[in-house]
């Protein structure tokens, strides 16, 4: 594939420490905007200019398109990096960046029409399937739906919208299962996010009718196919390409919440290094039920990071060495990612419950460190309900299909 002609940065010279350089350098910058960006509910203008600049929303795209190109780890340490200045800004940039990296799935005709102007383009999204409904028509499908948790999608100028294609003249049973790019003129934005935190991710609803998505833009995710294949990756063949997102999609924005309880535990320490009660003048950090919470809480923090972080790692290995992921192995992710966010929460609830009355103020930082862990662990990655048991029961001898996992 030959470059094309690049309109704004390039950062393919762009190295991992390089990029984690750059993150961590925005933390306090991030911290200084996080409560313009939740009041906005969506990223400020400042925020996304900083991250153009520096190039942190390309950390995985190709580096035939200026991308960074980045080792699959660092889709989980860039955003715990981010993470650890605002929760909100890391998500949208694992979202954003994670459909950058998508992107590389689809033919070249795709990435040129929607990178030939601007590889800055952006790319939000509707993933979940059955929120959206497909029909084959002459030279691509026509799709319709109601997509929620858009995140980043005041940012972007495409969605990538997943629908269940039918068939049309038989008994209406589903026969792929599609994610398809639709430029902005296509689909409306309901501005519905008002919301318990995660405020600043601006992850709206997005709706379209009736609308034709040619066949070079139409894609089957539908893996389960033994004759299935992504024809991107004929062209971009790093190995980083291959990690599949279903299995570990969940990681990127674990690390963004990583990061937040990063920041959690960052500021509990400092107010207890420098505060006394109140009542009766003793030092906090003398409290011995004190030091238990925050070792507590630092344990649980630094085990979920080396955990996630081990995934990224032990999967991009499987597929450099040229194999692939079993379901259990899949399962095993989608498991760890639910049950990391779990501890991530346990340590911030410990921790927000030292501040006391102090921590019920809107202005507190820490209670809106509170209230994001808290609103991201909604997310259906996050879910132990629905992530835990389908990894037991491959473990205990059960089968488990799925026809895009």
């Amino acid at each position: 594939m030959n470059a094309p002609e690049m309109k704004h940065h390039d950062f393919s010279s762009v190295g991992y420490d390089e990029a984690i350089d750059r993150a961590r350098a925005l933390i306090p910058f991030l911290r200084k905007h996080a409560a313009a960006n939740e009041k906005a509910t969506k990223l400020v203008p400042e925020v996304m200019d900083a991250l153009h600049e520096n190039g942190l929303l390309r950390y995985i795209q190709p580096k035939a398109w200026g991308g960074m190109e980045l080792d699959f780890v660092a889709y989980f340490d860039v955003p715990e990096m981010l993470g650890r200045g605002d929760a909100s800004t890391a998500w949208v940039v694992a979202n954003l960046g994670s459909h950058h990296r998508g992107l590389t799935l689809w033919p070249k005709q795709a990435q040129d029409e929607i990178w030939g102007k601007s590889p800055d383009t952006l790319i939000a999204s509707g993933i979940a399937f059955m929120q959206g409904a497909g029909r084959k028509v002459d030279g691509g499908i026509e799709i319709s739906g109601k997509w929620g948790f858009s995140s980043g999608v005041d940012h972007s100028e495409w969605e990538q919208l997943a629908c269940v294609v039918k068939d049309n003249e038989g008994d209406g049973k589903p026969v792929d299962w599609m994610m398809c790019q639709v430029p902005r003129a296509q689909f409306e934005i309901i501005d519905d996010w008002q919301t318990l935190g995660m405020r600043g991710t601006g992850s709206r609803t997005v709706t379209c009718k009736n609308v034709f998505v040619p066949e070079h833009r139409a894609l089957s995710m539908h893996i389960a196919n033994p004759a299935h294949e992504f024809p991107g990756l004929k062209i971009h063949t790093n190995s980083t390409f291959r990690v599949p997102t279903p299995s570990l999609g969940g990681h990127c924005i674990a690390g963004a919440m990583v990061g937040n309880a990063t920041h959690m535990l960052e500021q509990t320490t400092d107010l207890v290094k420098q505060r006394s009660t109140s009542y009766t003048g003793a030092k906090m950090r003398d409290f011995q039920a004190v030091q238990l919470r925050v070792g507590m809480a630092g344990a649980k923090i630094d085990a979920v990071r080396a955990w996630l972080r081990n995934d990224c790692i032990e999967a991009h290995n499987i597929y450099r060495a040229g194999g692939k992921l079993d379901m259990e192995t899949r399962l095993r992710y989608k498991r760890n990612a639910a049950m990391g966010v779990k501890l991530l929460g346990e340590a911030v609830d410990t921790l927000y419950e030292m501040l006391g009355a102090n921590g019920i103020y809107d202005s507190s930082v820490m209670q809106r460190l509170y209230r994001d862990q808290h609103a991201a662990a909604g997310h259906i990655s996050f879910s132990t309900d629905a992530q835990l048991g389908p990894w037991a029961q491959v473990a205990l001898g059960g089968e488990f299909k799925s026809p895009t996992l």
